[in-house]
């Protein structure tokens, strides 16, 4: 084995082992003030930088550093916003408990989660149970040396523009590589698009929005706000702003449960 190779592979193993120990501690965390996360660390470590991949053939990472003036994708909510940067599935659906659900493109935790209950999560949404506020960040590329959830991210934001909300984030997370660290080609980010229903003239400005790059800075600002927001690992799920116990959001039964106990009160 290469040194690069073990390199890569030591790099993936701590990714995973803090996307999944950032669910166990989730409630501890976020009750105990000023306890120190996997995002504080990273955070002192990098400030609130994320990187981006440029478009030469060099592999020269630029930084993309959180703006609140920044390109948005249609419908996301603004900054200064409770929900600042996330993505809405269903905005219309008003008088309901409302979930937002903190996601890294390279979380494993996270492609298991889409796979065990990413459609119950929708179900509830297109039954007017919740109000879905997609969140994302890419808190995993320092981690992995990479910026392939940024351009993951990037990308999602011009598949929103399309009209192809669900369909890309489901296509990002059912094609996430087997190798950890491995991360999106840009040419993968571009055939997602195709996966997701994404054609005609759509997919010509879908191609020159992920080219042009023009999401970085969304992705960077929400990465900030997920920093400040101190949450503890992802994949996170908050009920009208009150944090989702461990596994429910993976459990169709428990997370349909603490939806009608919260429509309840």
């Amino acid at each position: 084995m290469s040194e690069g190779g073990k390199n890569r592979r030591e790099a993936a193993a701590a990714a995973r082992a803090a996307s999944q120990s950032g669910v166990k501690r989730r409630e501890r965390t976020i009750r105990v003030v000023g306890a120190v996360t996997v995002v504080v660390v990273v955070a002192g470590i990098i400030g609130i930088a994320v990187v981006a991949k440029s478009t030469d053939t060099t592999g020269t990472l630029v930084t993309a550093t959180a703006d609140p003036t920044a390109a948005l994708p249609a419908g996301v909510f603004p900054a200064g916003d409770i929900n600042e940067y996330g993505v809405p599935y269903n905005p219309a659906t008003t008088g309901v408990p409302v979930l937002t659900v903190w996601e890294d493109f390279q979380c494993p935790s996270c492609g298991i989660l889409e796979e065990t209950n990413g459609a119950g999560i929708v179900q509830l949404a297109d039954e007017g149970k919740i109000q879905l506020i997609w969140r994302p960040t890419t808190f995993l590329d320092a981690r992995l040396a990479n910026d392939d959830s940024t351009r993951a991210v990037a990308a999602w934001g011009c598949a929103v523009d399309a009209g192809k909300t669900l369909e890309y984030h489901k296509a990002v997370f059912q094609n996430r590589p087997v190798e950890e660290g491995d991360g999106y080609s840009d040419e993968q980010l571009l055939t997602f698009a195709t996966d997701a229903g994404i054609a005609g003239p759509e997919l010509d400005t879908f191609t020159q929005c992920v080219a042009a790059r023009t999401y970085v800075g969304w992705a960077a600002n929400s990465y900030d706000t997920f920093q400040k927001s101190q949450v503890p690992g992802t994949p996170a799920g908050f009920l009208n702003g009150n944090p989702l116990g461990d596994g429910v959001l993976g459990d169709p039964v428990a997370l349909a449960a603490a939806v009608a106990a919260e429509a309840a009160k």
